[in-house]
């Protein structure tokens, strides 16, 4: 099911990608709307999927996570057996925190968050135990420049 958006949900939206704790009250004050209309866009947009959940974003370097490493993986196998087994694999991996099929030279891309380079050699070991891979390139990440979940709306 489309869901058609107008200014207010997308208003809304806006306000909760910023702070998904806001009390209804004050969202819907900020949305222009009174409580009950903007609970029911909530609502509507909750069991519609495009508000998939609401969670914590947590700081990752105070939870000494410093280190992100963006992984670029070439395979030579493209069948569906060797993908089911690889997508399984690397999606278990905790460190994993983003994973991405690609067009053009590069097949897959893994953003994966770790302490230090030991951990990321001890993650790289379990990942290359996944499948067979033709080629693994990791590239560490020196200076995030931009970091946000919020989709531009």
């Amino acid at each position: 099911m489309e869901i058609v958006l107008d200014q207010i949900d997308r208003r809304i939206l806006r306000e909760l990608q910023a702070d998904a704790t806001i009390p209804i009250a004050e969202l819907a004050e900020r949305a222009g709307l009174s409580q009950t209309p903007c609970w029911k866009r909530v609502k509507r947009l909750t069991e519609a999927g495009v508000i998939e959940k609401r969670v914590a974003i947590l700081n990752r370097n105070k939870l000494d996570l410093g280190l992100v490493v963006f992984v670029a993986v070439r395979t030579s196998r493209h069948d569906e057996a060797w993908l089911d087994a690889f997508a399984k694999g690397a999606s278990a991996l905790p460190e994993v925190v983003e994973f991405f099929r690609l067009s053009g030279e590069t097949d897959y891309l893994l953003k994966v968050v770790v302490r230090d380079i030991a951990a990321y050699d001890a993650f790289y070991k379990r990942l290359i135990a996944a499948a067979p891979l033709s080629d693994v390139s990791s590239s560490f990440g020196m200076e995030q420049i931009k970091f946000t979940t919020a989709l531009p709306l």
